[in-house]
């Protein structure tokens, strides 16, 4: 891991640009969770990060049970997060799963998690600091924190990015939630989209060969299983064919 010269600020202590106001402020100015997730990484590094020692940083976020390394301070710390995610162990998941924070002084002297240690270590990593974030949901995150020196965090790093992490953590729950209102609210949509669709395809059915709903949505799903085509995908085709439009107009459509 190259070492460069990093931000000159004296650690220990938050920021103003560290506090709870200012990442819920960040949430509003974020497109989406990624790019919020992108500069709460960049925030991490630039705190701990001195003169000699540069830090990178990222935060995994594991939803339905799944890891996913969402961002990161720059590339070499989304290497490192997606290799360890691909080993399944490391010490940053351990610190996930046992909800405690968890430093690696000297990696070159580590025994455990090899595979990840081994691979680290080629990237020029020494030292690793993982904050567990508490999402207090179904939801669960990581503060991943690389130095290329030895004993790169002291004690006083540990208590800042602690701090950092328990004021971050409310907005990540923030924003993790409007991300699934989100979902949900297009989940909803799409499903209130295909109905209308099949709806109309059924009325279409019914007025051309004179017959019971029913009966026309039989011949609707006979068609989507003969076809093996999804039922809304032959509604539509159907609907597509009388009114000879490719795009079906719904009350849903945005």
């Amino acid at each position: 891991m190259t070492d460069n010269t990093g931000p000159l600020q004296e650690p220990g202590g938050l920021a103003d640009s560290d506090s709870e106001q200012s990442f819920q402020r960040l949430v509003l100015e974020s497109r989406d969770v990624r790019d919020f997730l992108a500069e709460l990484a960049v925030r991490a590094a630039s705190r701990l990060s001195v003169r000699g020692n540069t830090i990178h940083s990222g935060v995994t976020v594991i939803r339905r049970r799944k890891p996913q390394a969402v961002a990161a301070s720059e590339a070499a710390a989304r290497v490192l997060d997606e290799l360890q995610n691909g080993f399944g162990d490391g010490p940053c998941l351990t610190a996930l799963r046992k909800r405690t924070t968890l430093l690696v002084p000297d990696l070159a002297a580590e025994k455990r998690w090899e595979p990840y240690v081994r691979a680290a270590l080629e990237h020029g990593v020494s030292s690793i600091l993982a904050i567990p974030l508490d999402l207090s949901g179904d939801a669960e995150a990581v503060l991943n924190l690389y130095s290329g020196c030895s004993n790169g965090f002291s004690a006083e790093d540990i208590s800042t990015a602690e701090a950092f992490a328990r004021q971050a953590a409310g907005s990540i729950r923030l924003i993790l939630r409007i991300t699934q209102l989100n979902e949900a609210r297009e989940d909803m949509s799409a499903a209130m989209q295909s109905r209308t669709v099949i709806d109309m395809a059924i009325g279409a059915i019914m007025a051309e060969n004179r017959c019971t709903r029913d009966e026309a949505f039989n011949i609707l799903t006979r068609a989507s299983s003969t076809r093996n085509i999804k039922l809304r995908d032959v509604a539509a085709s159907v609907i597509t064919s009388i009114s000879g439009e490719e795009k079906i107009p719904t009350h849903f459509s945005e």
